[in-house]
């Protein structure tokens, strides 16, 4: 009888396990989309999730096979409502993985709970040197790079095209400070002039002002979204694009700015890790449905949403969906088994990614369209400055 019953039991128990799991892999994975959906940085958000949804639109509305539950939340561009807003997505919605931040004081905000909570936060953007180096986490993993990386890309190109005196301008946070510190690793001629306006400033007489004054032959700016509008507008408008020759990260010279500004960009010098007109199939297919969903070109932004969601979805399916197994999670990410739209990569120790960089110059294409066209590697299979200070385990 007693044998009879442990039967029972034991079937029972096996069924329950198998009910489990079955459960779990019906479940569907939970991404809290965190970003700037609202003033003067709202396109560069816009776009990180545009892109994003169409690759999990494009994936059947899954994730690794499970179905697909994207929570949106607008940062606002502030650390403060960002925080509480990942408190929310973490405690309240019990969210599997992180993602959307555009701006790094409000990474470096929102990583606090993220990872106190053991949840994965995978950067669609945001790149802050601090989690590179000592304050490297399991749980971050950029799908972009490393903040300096496309400024030292813009400070190579720059000194190999000879210019003497350089004036720069960056916004007065994290990333723009790391915007200056990665130009000038690779530009070795003289700093004119570092201006630090305020982070969403859109009025920039004084800093033409000082341009003017600085007599510098060359002008590199790190100014996102609206910022980088506004100033381009004011640049050319102040008659400064005759005498001096304006440099930018993709951030200030994609799409976005572009479609704002028009042709007066025209002949403007960029540097990125991608562009729409890369010659590989992911990157074919990404575009042509990007425009088709949106009607529009996409931006460095969207392709950084884009590879985030494939991302997750290649950490969810080679993790067969067992989320609650962070290790395995963990590995998956690290492998990054995916067919990115930037071509091949890999992560570093520090999991920011190790890869190319390319210059962009803005020309009229086949089809009118005033837009970015690839012009050749700058840096080659490329890190960043941080790793050896980061102490994670493997």
């Amino acid at each position: 009888m007693f044998s009879k019953f442990l039967r029972k039991s034991i079937v029972c128990a096996a069924v329950g396990v198998a009910l489990a799991a079955s459960a779990q892999s019906t479940d569907p994975v939970k991404i809290g989309f965190l970003s700037t959906l609202s003033g003067p940085g709202a396109g560069l958000g816009v776009d990180i999730r545009d892109g994003f949804q169409l690759a999990v639109k494009l994936a059947g509305n899954k994730l690794g096979g499970r179905p697909a539950e994207i929570i949106i939340a607008d940062d606002q561009a502030s650390p403060d409502v960002g925080r509480q807003a990942a408190d929310r997505l973490i405690k309240r919605d019990k969210v599997d993985f992180m993602t959307g931040v555009v701006f790094s004081n409000v990474m470096l905000a929102v990583g606090t709970p993220t990872f106190a909570s053991q949840t994965f936060y995978v950067s669609a953007n945001a790149g802050p040197s601090q989690y590179a180096g000592d304050q490297c986490n399991p749980y971050f993993f950029s799908a972009s790079w490393q903040n300096d990386n496309l400024h030292e890309a813009a400070g190579q190109v720059v000194q190999e095209k000879g210019f003497k005196r350089v004036a720069m301008i960056a916004p007065n946070y994290p990333a723009g400070k790391d915007a200056i510190t990665g130009f000038k690793r690779f530009y070795k001629g003289e700093i004119a002039s570092e201006t630090l306006p305020a982070l969403n400033q859109l009025n920039y007489g004084t800093e033409i002002s000082q341009l003017r004054a600085s007599k510098a032959d060359a002008v590199y700016i790190f100014l996102p979204g609206g910022m980088g509008i506004n100033f381009i507008k004011q640049f050319v408008a102040a008659g400064l694009s005759k005498d001096m020759t304006l440099f930018a990260p993709g951030f200030s010279g994609d799409e976005d700015v572009i479609k704002a500004v028009g042709e007066s960009m025209l002949g403007m010098f960029n540097t990125s890790q991608w562009g729409h007109d890369m010659n590989n199939p992911a990157n074919k297919r990404f575009v042509a449905e990007f425009e088709k969903e949106y009607g529009r070109l996409p931006s460095l932004y969207a392709a950084q949403g884009y590879d985030a969601a494939l991302l997750i979805n290649a950490a969810v399916r080679d993790s067969k969906g067992k989320l609650s197994d962070k290790a395995a999670v963990r590995k998956a990410l690290q492998a990054a088994k995916f067919d990115s739209v930037r071509g091949s990569f890999k992560f570093n120790k520090n999991q920011f990614p190790i890869q190319d960089y390319y210059m962009r110059v803005i020309v009229k294409d086949a089809k009118g369209r005033v837009t970015n066209r690839t012009m050749g590697t700058v840096l080659k299979n490329h890190g960043d400055a941080y790793v050896a200070s980061c102490k994670m385990p493997a």
